[in-house]
C-alpha cells in the first residue's frame, strides 16, 4: 500500500456550495484528503495551485497547468466523453503515467433519454401534440401511427454504460437484441437476456438485420463517421436510429439525406455537428449544417441526455474513486484507455 500521506485534490471549476457540502460529507471520514476548492480561478491561481495536487477533478484543464502538476497521479472527467482531452494526455510528457479517468455518472439519465427519445419517436408524441395544440382533436393512425416495439429487434451500437441500461429498460417489450461492441474478447459478463454479436467489421450486416438502432459510443478515430449512407440504408426504410453518442459518429450530409428522401423512417438526436452555431437573421441558432428541423421524421435533443446536472448522486463514482486513492488503492472505476480513447 502507498503512503498515505496528505492527498490535495484540486477542484478546477466554481463548485457550487451544495456539491460541496455533499462531497465533505462523503469524504469526511478520510482524514488524508484535503480538498482544494479555489474561489481564484485564474490561470495564475491554478498554476500556483497544481504543483501541490495528487488529484485534479474538471472538465477542461489547461495544459501548462497539467504540466505543472508534477505530483498528479488522478486526473477525473466528471462528464462522459474525453474525445478533448486524449490528445492532451497522450501528448503529456511524464515520467510517470497519469491516470485519466471518465464520469459514467450520468448514465441511467442518459439511457433514460435515449428511451423517451425512441418512444417519442415510434409513437409520434411530438407530431399529435402539435397537431392538439391547433385543436386537431384524436387525428387518426392514418395521420401518424404508432410503430410497436413489442417483439421487434433491437441493435445496440456500444455496450457500455449507457446501453447496458438501454437494454435493461428496453427488455420488457420482449425485444430480439443484437449488440455491436469494439470487441468481445475477455468479456464474461452474463448478459441480460439472448444477444446476436456483432464486432464493427460486421456493421452493415448489423444494420440489415435490425428494426431500431440506438448509438452510445465514445468518438475515437475509428468510430468518426462509423455511420455512413451505406450503413443507413441497410436499416431501410423501416428502420429508425436514436443517437446519444457524439454527433461525428453519423455522417451528417448522409443522415440528413436518408432522412429528407425517406430512406430510413426516422431519427431521434440528442448530438449535434456544430456547438458554436451563428445565429441567423431571426437571431435563431441551429447546431447543424442541413436543415434538420425542417424534417417531419425526427426528433430533435439540444444535447440534453446527462439531465439533471443538478443531481447529486451521479458524484458517487467520483466518491468512490477518491475513497480508492485515499487508501492507497490503483483499481479506479472506469479508466480510460489512451490508445484506445476511451
Amino acid at each position: 500500500m502507498e503512503n498515505l500521506s496528505k492527498i490535495s485534490v484540486l477542484f478546477i471549476w466554481d463548485v457550487n456550495e451544495r456539491l460541496k457540502t455533499y462531497l465533505k460529507s462523503k469524504l469526511e471520514q478520510l482524514s488524508n484528503l484535503n480538498l482544494i476548492f479555489p474561489k481564484d480561478l485564474s490561470e495564475e491561481n491554478l498554476l500556483s495551485l497544481a504543483p501541490k495536487a495528487s488529484v485534479i477533478i474538471g472538465w477542461r484543464p489547461d495544459i501548462k497547468m497539467l504540466q505543472s502538476a508534477d505530483q498528479l497521479k488522478l486526473f477525473i472527467n466528471p462528464g462522459a466523453g474525453v474525445q478533448h482531452l486524449i490528445p492532451i494526455f497522450r501528448d503529456l510528457e511524464r515520467k510517470d503515467q497519469i491516470i485519466l479517468v471518465n464520469g459514467h455518472g450520468n448514465s441511467y439519465f442518459t439511457a433514460q433519454h435515449a428511451v423517451a427519445l425512441l418512444l417519442s419517436l415510434t409513437n409520434k408524441i411530438i407530431l399529435h401534440h402539435d397537431w392538439m395544440k391547433q385543436g386537431k382533436w384524436r387525428t387518426g393512425d392514418s395521420e401518424a401511427k404508432s410503430v410497436p416495439l413489442w417483439k421487434k429487434k433491437v441493435g445496440l451500437i456500444g455496450y457500455g454504460a449507457i446501453n447496458k441500461k438501454v437494454h435493461q429498460l428496453l427488455s420488457a417489450f420482449q425485444c430480439e437484441f443484437s449488440i455491436l461492441r469494439r470487441s468481445w474478447e475477455n468479456t464474461n459478463e452474463q448478459l441480460l437476456t439472448p444477444v446476436t454479436r456483432y464486432e464493427p467489421s460486421e456493421i452493415r450486416k448489423f444494420m440489415g438485420n435490425i428494426d431500431f438502432c440506438i448509438v452510445a459510443v465514445p468518438q475515437t478515430g475509428n468510430t468518426v463517421n462509423m455511420i455512413q449512407k451505406d450503413e443507413l440504408n441497410r436499416l431501410g426504410r423501416t428502420g429508425f436510429l436514436v443517437s446519444v453518442a457524439r454527433g461525428q459518429v453519423i455522417n451528417e450530409e448522409d443522415l440528413y439525406y436518408a432522412l429528407n428522401e425517406n430512406r430510413i423512417a426516422g431519427a431521434a438526436i440528442d448530438v449535434w455537428y456544430d456547438y458554436s452555431p451563428e445565429p441567423n437573421t431571426d437571431n435563431q441558432k441551429f447546431p447543424y449544417h442541413f436543415p434538420f428541423h425542417e424534417l417531419p421524421n425526427i426528433v430533435l435533443s439540444p444535447h440534453r441526455a446527462a439531465s439533471p446536472f443538478d443531481n447529486l448522486d451521479r458524484w458517487d463514482e467520483v466518491v468512490e474513486n477518491l475513497t480508492k486513492i485515499s487508501e492507497g488503492k490503483k483499481d479506479f472505476i472506469n479508466q480510460v484507455n489512451i490508445a484506445n480513447e476511451y
